[in-house]
């Protein structure tokens, strides 16, 4: 999206192998296809048996039923990728700015991503506030107690 279609990666091979993975079962097993309705197509995957190859399912369903099932998975899948892709767009400041912080931080939390949602500057990362329950004053510090998590000290 934002380099063009010359700088494609491979990088989003696993996103698009689980997403694929959760449309199918959304079809086959959970009945969430109005197409198909609620209707089991994929056995769970069971022992081997003596004449079966492992990896090799025993096909469950007609040709025709395999041929609308991938329909419906693609269907499923180009949906959600073209509101990825509008949603993206249509925030395309907040990507980049997000982006920046990644560069300047390397990671950036969730009081960060809400600065960049707000369309604010992420703050530093050792300037979020203190969350409930947790004290700014030094005489905790003193106590040697600090938050689980919490930045490590330094000496």
């Amino acid at each position: 999206m934002i380099l063009g279609a010359d700088y494609v990666t491979t990088g989003a091979s696993n996103d698009i192998e689980r997403a694929t993975r959760l449309a199918r079962s959304m079809v086959t097993k959970w009945g969430l296809s109005d197409r198909m309705g609620p209707i089991m197509y994929d056995e769970d995957d069971g022992e081997v048996f003596l004449g079966m190859s492992a990896g090799v399912k025993p096909k469950a369903v007609s040709d025709e039923t395999a041929k609308e099932i991938d329909e419906e998975v693609r269907k499923i899948i180009d949906q959600c990728y073209e509101a990825a892709a509008q949603m993206l767009e249509e925030n395309r400041d907040k990507l980049h700015s997000m982006a920046e912080a990644l560069v300047e931080f390397e990671t950036i939390n969730a009081e960060q991503i809400d600065d960049i949602m707000a369309g604010a500057r992420p703050r530093e990362p050792g300037s979020t506030p203190p969350g409930p329950g947790e004290g700014t004053d030094k005489a905790d510090d003193a106590a040697g107690e600090s938050p689980i998590g919490g930045p490590a000290e330094e000496t």
